[in-house]
């Protein structure tokens, strides 16, 4: 009836034209990447060279930023790119990859933190069966099916978004391919595609969010039954730092996600997605560090070692 021209490429409009703030970005974002290569790897190194990490709460943090190491990279290469070239253009099937990938991400980390709330309250609600109640089998399993869920959630959006017909505008006011974004300029309708991302994430939101509200619950309950000041100063420190990863996390995916379409505005939403997609996983190896001193005490383990071989290297 009509003769449209489907898209077939879309241009990344990111967030500045200004030549002067570009390089600016560039720079700051390559520093924000290099140090979360740095901070998620080396606690992956950590857990698996250090005998004293080697429980559940560490293996599935060091899940965790192998998820958040991918993540970053699944963004922050290409927009590194875009800042210094002028052509922005990423092909459909690319759009929809990355799409794809960063849905598996997200939903997959927000399970995940879920996962380590229940863990945090089986290890100190009944510390005496942990290792039975958290064996290999159930903690392997919970980690599996985490990557399930974000693997179905991704695949239903990815689907959903990309029957859409795409035929006026290819310019995504983003930095990489997010499903708000891409809603905005498909020239179909997408008020079915909005009802299911805003009922899809907030569902998963609610779940995970009230799994971690009754497993704090019932840690808070055992805290207050503790006598000892070292036991709860302990406990303290471990779910704190969990607690604060899950705020933070939550509530910018809930900012994103959760919400009327009446409400979306791109250029907020580009700044809440870099912090969502980027800071966080910069942020994750460090809130887990700074209050937890197993992880402290491999890191003095390494440092020790590296200046012990620069000892005995500059020695000789």
């Amino acid at each position: 009836m009509k003769n449209i021209t489907e898209v077939t490429l879309f241009i990344l409009k990111g967030f500045t034209d200004n030549a002067q703030l570009k390089v600016f970005f560039f720079l700051l974002f390559l520093l924000i990447y290099l140090f979360t290569l740095v901070g998620n790897l080396g606690l992956i190194v950590l857990v698996i060279g250090d005998s004293r990490l080697h429980n559940p709460m560490y293996y599935f943090l060091s899940v965790l930023s192998s998820i958040d190491a991918f993540y970053s990279s699944l963004i922050t290469p290409n927009m590194l790119a875009d800042l210094m070239s002028r052509k922005k253009v990423i092909p459909l099937s690319g759009c929809a990859a990355q799409l794809f990938l960063a849905v598996t991400c997200g939903t997959t980390e927000c399970f995940l933190l879920a996962v380590m709330a229940y863990d945090r309250y089986v290890a100190i609600y009944n510390p005496l069966l942990y290792t039975v109640s958290m064996s290999p089998r159930v903690y392997v399993a919970l980690i599996v099916a985490s990557f399930i869920a974000g693997f179905i959630h991704a695949t239903i959006h990815t689907v959903a978004t990309f029957r859409l017909s795409f035929c006026g505008s290819n310019e995504i006011r983003h930095v990489f391919c997010d499903i708000p974004a891409l809603l905005a300029i498909s020239c179909s309708d997408t008020h079915l595609n909005q009802l299911l991302l805003f009922y899809c994430a907030g569902s998963i939101e609610l779940v995970t969010i009230l799994i971690v509200l009754v497993s704090y619950g019932f840690i808070l309950a055992a805290i207050l039954q503790m006598r000892s000041a070292e036991g709860k100063r302990k406990v303290f420190s471990t779910c704190g730092s969990h607690l604060t990863a899950v705020s933070v996390f939550q509530g910018t995916a809930v900012f994103t996600y959760v919400r009327p379409s009446s409400n979306y505005a791109l250029e907020h939403d580009v700044i809440v997605s870099l912090f969502y997609t980027i800071v966080i996983s910069m942020l994750n190896p460090v809130i887990y560090s700074l209050r937890n001193r197993d992880v402290q005490a491999a890191m003095h383990k390494v440092l020790g070692k590296t200046r012990f071989i620069k000892n005995v290297c500059f020695s000789y």
